[in-house]
């Protein structure tokens, strides 16, 4: 009986197979990278608010076996961001030092706040332009790209703008809560992220609030309700903003319903401070 011409078909593939995993080097099979290994920057970009007040660690990394010396990258920084106006350089420029038997090294810059209701980002470009050992190079790719900048955005603060603590006195002890935000994008009303500071549920509660810059260093708190509060009540108040200190201090009126004919107001100072 003759083969069909499925059968054949087959076959024919079944030879190939065997002829290509004849014709394979083992070498090939078992050859592992060994190189050549590079620096890099762990991110390709950043982006922080002018009021962020930690250190930001822009990391540079070893993308290979760590190595028992110290590996010393330089680099280069550009950009329309001024030096020590909109931002410093923490230990020395220009060298970053990834430690013997360490992956990373980090260059720390800290971000001077000089928010004055101007609305324009600025940037930082660094580039890597050398590294000992001579046996390491510069990022990956064609002209070792990948990995040889990190663009770092600065975005300009409103005055008011930041994260603050915020402190208050209820009966007669002081409570502070820190991470508080403030933001606006016109500079003139602005959202605090939250007045709770224990007077409602103080684990879950964050209600907001809005003020307005009066551009005197007066504040004016609109009355204005809030969905944490129940619906009959209206907050409002004013306050004021220290230059020199930037502290915030409000003055809050909760006008609350005790009964269907009767109402009260509630009195209370918060203060803001910069983190």
């Amino acid at each position: 009986m003759k083969p069909t011409k499925q059968k054949i078909t087959v076959w024919l593939v079944a030879v190939t197979l065997m002829g290509l995993a004849l014709g394979c080097d083992k070498q090939d099979i078992d050859r592992t990278f060994e190189g050549p290994y590079f620096v890099r920057f762990t991110d390709s970009s950043l982006t922080f608010r002018e009021s962020y007040s930690p250190v930001i660690l822009v990391r540079v990394h070893n993308v290979g076996p760590v190595l028992k010396e110290p590996i010393r990258v330089s680099y280069t920084i550009s950009g329309n961001a001024r030096l020590n106006r909109d931002y410093q350089i923490q230990g020395e420029t220009g060298t970053v030092i990834i430690p013997a038997n360490k992956s990373f090294g980090q260059i720390g810059v800290k971000l001077i706040n000089n928010a004055n209701n101007i609305l324009e980002s600025k940037t930082l470009t660094f580039t890597l332009t050398g590294v000992q050992p001579g046996t390491l190079q510069i990022g990956l790719g064609p002209a070792g790209v990948l990995g040889k900048s990190l663009r770092l955005v600065i975005n300009d603060e409103c005055l008011f703008g930041g994260t603050y603590t915020g402190t208050a006195r209820l009966r007669n002890q002081a409570v502070s809560v820190p991470g508080i935000d403030i933001s606006s994008s016109d500079c003139k009303t602005y959202t605090l992220s939250n007045w709770n500071l224990g007077l409602l549920n103080f684990n879950a509660t964050k209600p907001t609030l809005r003020f307005i810059d009066n551009g005197d260093n007066t504040i004016t708190i609109p009355p204005q309700s809030n969905a944490e509060i129940a619906s009959t009540d209206t907050l409002k108040g004013n306050g004021a903003w220290n230059p020199r200190d930037r502290k915030i201090t409000l003055n809050l009126q909760i006008k609350t319903k005790i009964s269907a004919t009767r109402d009260t107001t509630l009195l209370f100072t918060q203060t803001y401070t910069p983190q």
